[in-house]
């Protein structure tokens, strides 16, 4: 029998039993890399709720049935712990935060080929239907894509589409991985897959669930009462498994941070806090907890938002260095925004050398540093043409 082309890959195998997963991992140890993906809901849960995991070899391309009835995933573990097998996913970060909690830790080696676009010149978060268009001329059917997952029994037509996200992925990751070994950028692409390296990316913690609440305020005890009701949601929203938003919206819960009400009819009196909730044994928890913060003594209040001398950048020259770092990426072929945020930009401006990861390894050689001698007067930019140009002064 002819070996299947990347043109023509071969047929999914649907495993549902531990014996069969067992010995498809077991031939997947074999590999250089195996591609992989995930179904999963998570719209009426807090947990994602795994429904398949897709996974493909050179030759082998397998979709597991997470929820079949009495299979056991733990060798998928064994795997995914394998460093002689690359993992390769795209936008892995919610792929991964499942298979965190389910083994407690980031399948290693990790590759993510929407990192890796980035850094290869592809744009900011390029979608997948793009990256797989450009690099292999295939489209991706679109048909399933919002499927109920968890329903069974799943059609042919299901499988198929969820096999073909890691057989479109095995020819993305050789084209791309190709490209970045010619542009000597594979250690970048290392660089950045730090963060999704880390364990700790994945696991939501209670305590820190009010900065993402963005607070515009600079009163103390409301921020030591938007933390401690924060918390109280994030481990209340993981304890019924809803998600947070369903338990008690952003702006509600701002709301309540701001009112601090200590009845329960003061409470149903918030916008989008209902009268059942508000007399419910969840109500009468986070009543408790507002009165807890109104006791924290002053000295014991969190600080502020930290201010910046209230001297705000230049405007014309975070707008010059915005200038500088289109240039820069357009020269170098990488997004900008992988190279350098706003605030990077904003702190370039206003600090002489701000500790900030664009006057860092490759950044700093692709962008900052040059971005330093801009500053200094060292460095003008001119036009030749249609392109920027850099004149070293």
């Amino acid at each position: 029998m002819a070996r299947p082309s990347r043109s023509d890959p071969p047929p999914p195998i649907l495993i549902t039993a531990t014996q069969a997963l067992e010995a498809f991992c077991q031939r997947m140890h074999g590999e250089t890399f195996v591609t992989v993906d995930t179904e999963f809901m998570r719209e009426r849960t807090y947990w994602p709720e795994l429904c398949l995991v897709q996974i493909a070899g050179d030759n082998e391309v397998a979709v597991i049935d997470a929820q079949a009835d009495g299979i056991d995933l733990s060798c998928l573990g064994t795997l995914f712990a394998d460093a002689a097998v690359t993992k390769v996913f795209h936008a892995a970060r919610q792929d991964i935060e499942i298979f965190v909690l389910r083994y407690g830790d980031v399948p290693r080696p990790l590759f993510d080929t929407q990192v890796a676009a980035m850094v290869a010149g592809f744009g900011d978060q390029v979608g997948y239907d793009a990256l797989v268009s450009s690099l292999t001329g295939g489209t991706i059917d679109k048909a399933h894509r919002f499927s109920d997952w968890s329903a069974r029994p799943l059609s042919a037509a299901q499988l198929a589409y969820a096999a073909a996200d890691v057989t479109h992925l095995r020819d993305v990751y050789i084209r791309l991985s190709r490209r970045l070994e010619q542009e000597d950028r594979l250690g970048w692409v290392a660089e950045e897959m730090a963060i999704l390296n880390n364990p700790a990316t994945y696991r939501a913690d209670p305590e820190t669930a009010w900065e993402r609440l963005r607070p515009r305020t600079n009163n103390r005890r409301l921020l030591q009462i938007l933390k401690q009701v924060a918390a109280w949601r994030e481990k209340e929203a993981q304890r019924v498994n809803i998600p947070r938003q369903r338990l008690i919206k952003d702006e509600a819960l701002l709301e309540i941070a701001a009112t601090a009400p200590a009845t329960a009819e003061a409470l149903a009196r918030v916008r989008g806090v209902t009268r059942g909730f508000a007399e419910g044994k969840s109500g009468s928890a986070l009543i408790e907890v507002l009165a807890a913060a109104r006791l924290v003594p002053d000295a014991e209040l969190p600080p502020g938002p930290q201010q910046r001398d209230n001297v705000r950048p230049s405007a014309a020259l975070v707008a010059l260095l915005k200038v500088l770092l289109a240039a820069k990426t357009e020269q170098h072929h990488v997004a900008p925004r992988l190279v350098a945020s706003s605030d990077d930009i904003e702190r370039l401006a206003l600090e002489d050398n701000p500790d900030i990861g664009a006057l860092h390894g490759w950044r700093g050689e692709v962008f900052g540093h040059d971005a330093l001698l801009l500053k200094q007067g060292r460095m003008a930019l001119g036009v030749d043409g249609r392109r920027v140009k850099f004149i070293a002064i």
